[in-house]
């Protein structure tokens, strides 16, 4: 089973009706997005998703494309676009429900194909359980995906906690994958605002979760990083530095580098030595094949980027897809259930 755990869709009328309801946060959000990432790029980058909307929306073109890379399965997140961490907490937690609804009607096409992954409002931590268990029990979503912040809300904010416990619980995967990035107009050039600025986000926001204990208190979390987890991987060893020496630094029980060996990372990294640095530092089993589907900055072959980084073949079958299917385990889906159980007898008491 060859697994790809990065794959987006774009959800139309959801985006519509967030139009409708506050066009001014829209609009607000269209200039921030224009400033940061620079006419230029925003110039390559309409055309360039206007093209692929097809393949975004539509799963038959979805199921061809899969085909074509080999690909047996894919874990399907909404395009960052919809996250709107801007809205307000009714807007957010509305835009969420029904982006969870929608995705779990897009895999629900193709179910032994697709898999889906629903949001949550991390701008409205309060609310972010309860989304949560939208997604995995309301809708049968195999987890949610996050973007590294929203708002003044990083993913340490002790406000979490509730969420952080719950999707451990549930031993559901929490997929972190930034939008933007907050180093603003120094990136509006050249395309750094994704070049740069997703590598940056990735790295800070898993040093968050790092740091902040956030993996201590919570050892059943299934965090995946999107984009090999950016930067941290590979700059490991100052943080590891930084642990030792700097009592501001010590909020986590081991170095660093120890929880790497507990998050999981996707392989859209564009660089077979990158690759298999990652492996090395992580360790094979926490590294799970990615594309990054449909967008420009993906892999238009990410079966072939793979095979290129002359992995063992034991190795290689644990990253094209078996690690993907351990994090959907039996043992994951009896949780499910329960849960699902028990909240509907809740709901009957």
């Amino acid at each position: 089973m060859i697994v790809d755990v990065h794959a987006h869709v774009l959800l139309p009328s959801l985006h519509e009706e967030v139009v409708r309801r506050a066009p001014e946060g829209v609009a607000a959000a269209a200039e921030l997005d224009h400033r940061r990432n620079g006419a230029a790029s925003q110039q390559v980058s309409g055309p360039m998703v206007a093209a692929r909307i097809p393949r975004l929306i539509d799963v038959v073109e979805r199921l061809r494309i899969m085909d074509e890379q080999g690909v047996d399965r894919q874990w399907v997140s909404a395009s960052p676009n919809h996250y709107y961490p801007w809205a307000e907490e009714d807007l957010a937690v509305w835009a969420c429900t029904e982006a969870n609804r929608l995705i779990a009607e897009h895999v629900a096409q193709a179910p032994e194909r697709l898999t889906g992954l629903g949001l949550v409002p991390l701008q409205c931590p309060e609310r972010a359980r309860e989304l949560l268990e939208d997604a995995v029990l309301g809708r049968g979503l195999l987890g949610v995906e996050i973007s590294s912040a929203a708002g003044d809300v990083e993913l340490s904010d002790p406000r979490l906690e509730p969420f952080w416990a719950r999707a451990a619980e549930l031993g559901c995967p929490v997929f972190v994958h930034p939008f933007g990035c907050t180093l603003d107009e120094r990136l509006d050039r050249f395309y750094l605002v994704n070049t740069v600025g997703q590598p940056v986000e990735n790295a800070v926001a898993l040093s968050h979760l790092i740091f902040g204990g956030v993996l201590d208190r919570h050892p059943g979390l299934r965090v995946v990083a999107a984009h090999g987890g950016g930067y941290l991987p590979t700059a490991i060893g100052r943080s590891d530095h930084a642990w030792r020496v700097r009592p501001d630094a010590q909020g986590c029980e081991h170095p660093p580098s120890h929880y790497l060996t507990r998050i999981w990372f996707d392989t859209v990294v564009h660089d077979p030595r990158a690759l298999r640095q990652l492996i090395e530092v992580a360790g094979h089993s926490q590294v799970l094949m990615g594309s990054d589907y449909p967008f420009d900055m993906g892999s238009e072959d990410p079966v072939g980027f793979l095979r290129t980084a002359g992995l063992a073949p034991d190795v290689e079958r644990a990253v094209l897809g078996g690690n993907a299917t351990e994090l959907e385990t039996p043992q994951t889906a009896a949780l499910h259930s329960a849960a699902r159980q028990e909240t509907a007898e809740g709901g009957k008491r």
